[in-house]
């Protein structure tokens, strides 16, 4: 396995990180086990989750993937042998603390202990916040409509505020973002200049082939500021894996389950693109989830890529990834069809 550095931190996480949120909807708590057993094994050391976890996001499985890890973590005893990130919700969900404003002190404090308890430890190693509370595109939203009424949100200054107390207390270390901008991330770390508040150290934004938005703004900030990307929907949610191509819909997966939340990944547009990156990969005799995987794996900008499997078999080739290197030449070809079919799928 290889290891990147988080942020300007001492801290090397593994090229793949190990993503979760299936666990408590589509896995079992003794399957999750398994995945997360193997994962170790094979020298994967960062873990990632959230409160609002397992997906699609509900009040009945509220909190049970973080339970599902503290449950591992109490029958391993190995919690500092992983790197854990987790994520606080952001507004919008009224079963989480009312659904108002949720990176105010208290809400903050609550879902930090909150998650503590259900990982059954006493720090995380990177803190994040799941989604802005400000208006602004996100969660697939390109075209960016600013609305001059907005509610009150909590500033990027206090937010930091916050969080540097709950450093300072030893219950988190480092601190993410996720589902951010280029202009929220600026203004993050701006703010920590400025005051000398605690730095972000990663995005968690998604990233894949079929959206390689992330590149336009957002990875030169990366790079030049040590805040590299967490990527997530490394394979759009299953359909860089080409299981759904011809319109195919397997039994059990999770578009055929709950695929009026992942709309994103299914037009036409998205359906050529794999189409054209599924020759690519048998021309060079790759799976295509592995190509897809791989030309993550290669981008300076990333950190970490976060894998997510529902099976075994789908785990080992997701892991089996980072022993995968594309020459030129399939980089080109991979650019290719992107100019020609820009971000099918944002």
């Amino acid at each position: 396995m290889n290891f990147k550095k988080l942020g300007n931190t001492d801290l090397k996480v593994s090229t793949i990180c190990l993503g979760t949120m299936t666990w408590g909807e589509q896995n079992t708590q003794k399957e999750a086990f398994e995945q997360m057993n193997y994962a170790e094994e094979q020298g994967i050391n960062f873990f990632d989750t959230a409160e609002l976890y397992s997906v699609p996001p509900n009040k009945k499985t509220y909190g049970k993937t973080e339970e599902i890890i503290g449950n591992w973590f109490k029958e391993k005893k190995n919690r500092k042998k992983i790197i854990l990130a987790t994520k606080i919700a952001g507004p919008g969900l009224s079963w989480i603390r009312g659904g108002g404003l949720q990176y105010t002190e208290k809400s903050i404090e609550k879902a930090i202990n909150d998650s503590l308890e259900r990982l059954k430890t006493d720090f995380i190693d990177l803190y994040q916040l799941h989604w802005p509370e400000r208006k602004t595109n996100y969660f697939g939203k390109l075209g960016y409509e600013h609305d001059s009424k907005e509610e009150s949100w909590n500033n990027f200054k206090s937010i930091l505020e916050i969080l540097k107390k709950f450093i300072e207390k030893g219950k988190i270390r480092y601190i993410g973002l996720s589902n951010e901008t280029a202009w929220g991330l600026s203004k993050y770390l701006e703010a920590s200049k400025i005051f000398g508040l605690p730095k972000v150290m990663s995005v968690q934004n998604p990233y894949n082939l079929l959206n390689r938005t992330y590149e336009i703004g957002l990875a030169e900030i990366s790079i030049r500021e040590k805040s590299g990307l967490l990527a997530y929907s490394p394979l759009a949610f299953g359909f860089l894996s080409g299981k759904y191509r011809n319109k195919n819909l397997p039994e059990g997966s999770r578009i055929n389950l709950f695929g009026e939340f992942f709309l994103r990944y299914q037009s036409a547009n998205s359906a050529k693109a794999i189409d054209d990156y599924y020759k690519v990969a048998k021309k060079y005799n790759l799976s295509l989830t592995q190509m897809s995987l791989a030309f993550i794996n290669s981008r300076t900008f990333v950190t970490s890529n976060i894998i997510g499997a529902t099976n075994m078999e789908q785990l080992k080739e997701d892991i089996g990834s980072y022993d995968v290197k594309l020459n030129k030449q399939i980089i080109e070809e991979i650019n290719s069809i992107h100019k020609n079919n820009p971000n099918p799928a944002p």
